[in-house]
């Protein structure tokens, strides 16, 4: 896992190097005609970064995203009204039935299909009209580090050339120097704190809550840890009723309108009691794990999770497990 995820940085330079035309392609349709919905499909890891490209998309575009529950397709058999829809969705390994069935359901009936795809000669991609490779390289940790990196990336990609801003895209074109230095920034603090805990609350709003879902589900993975993610707003509405003396919050605070909020709730849980890991750019009050900035802060929570990987691979070892083969896991989750 360790490897893989200080890799990342190398992958994702390989991956803003290739394809271009095909997002330039997908983005000059987009613009042409845009869709009337967009739909995500997503398993594991990858519905947090659908979760980011929706967000994004929704913030820099106004289009309404949807996360699709595949259920509706693959049990219910739902009947979709599909005219003008644009369906993406987001793999690792391409081999999940319930991400597989449904682009070819959504395809056959007149969606534009996209799969945004780590095997590029899998039965997803083979399913979908328009490919989208991670090209991340073969990831054998259970736990998805440098795929799950790819999947964010390749989600601003897209939301790039749907918009053709050039400021954002010159902000991915910088990412990977980024990611090295944020693959690099010292998170050690977090460890004696959560070394011994059972519980825990991930804290994140707006584009920030994506990876705070990623970070609670590799704490469950690798550490055993029974860790939630909430919105800083939703978080108020009933979880706080568990906060007590000592209950630890890790709260992600990264440049952006939701900053000054989660600085606020940070602020707050520490006068109830809790005991905060507050991760925030260099200076923050407060701040115990540094942030990297990016060239553009709507990346920045794709160079927090970078930084987040290798301290919770240390933890998961502080706690006697082994982060590369969590129990009861397997790499690809067949679900229907």
């Amino acid at each position: 896992m360790f490897e893989e995820a200080i890799s990342a940085p190398d992958a994702i330079d390989h991956l803003l190097s290739q394809d271009r035309a095909r997002y330039e392609a997908l983005g000059n349709a987009w613009r042409a005609e845009p869709p009337r919905g967009v739909l995500t499909l997503a398993r594991g890891s990858s519905v947090h970064a659908a979760h980011y490209f929706a967000y994004l998309a929704m913030a820099r575009l106004g289009r309404l995203v949807t996360s699709l529950p595949m259920s509706l397709l693959t049990l219910y058999q739902s009947q979709l009204d599909t005219r003008g829809l644009t369906s993406i969705a987001f793999s690792q390994s391409g081999r999940s039935p319930d991400l597989i069935l449904p682009t070819q359901q959504l395809r056959s009936s007149g969606a534009r299909t996209v799969a945004v795809v780590n095997v590029a000669d899998s039965p997803l991609a083979e399913a979908a009209e328009h490919v989208l490779p991670l090209n991340a390289g073969a990831e054998r940790s259970v736990a998805a580090t440098k795929s799950y990196i790819a999947q964010l990336v390749a989600g601003a990609r897209l939301v790039a050339a749907w918009q053709a801003e050039p400021g954002f895209e010159l902000g991915l074109r910088a990412l990977p120097e980024a990611l090295r230095t944020a693959s690099r920034l010292d998170w050690s603090a977090a460890i004696p704190v959560l070394q011994d805990v059972d519980r825990l609350f991930v804290i994140g709003r707006g584009l920030g809550l994506a990876v705070a879902m990623e970070a609670a589900l590799k704490f469950k993975e690798t550490c055993g840890i029974q860790a939630e993610a909430f919105s800083g707003a939703e978080v108020k509405h009933g979880p706080m009723a568990l906060v007590e003396n000592g209950y630890p919050l890790l709260v992600f605070a990264p440049r952006g309108p939701a900053q000054a909020g989660l600085l606020q709730l940070a602020d707050e849980m520490r006068g109830r009691g809790a005991r905060v890991l507050l991760a925030a750019p260099v200076g923050t009050p407060g701040a115990e794990l540094p942030l990297a900035p990016t060239a553009h802060e709507d990346l920045d929570p794709i160079a927090l999770v970078q930084s987040f990987y290798p301290m919770v691979e240390a933890l998961a070892r502080a706690r006697g497990r082994n982060p590369d083969a969590p129990p009861h896991l397997a790499k690809v989750t067949q679900t229907t």
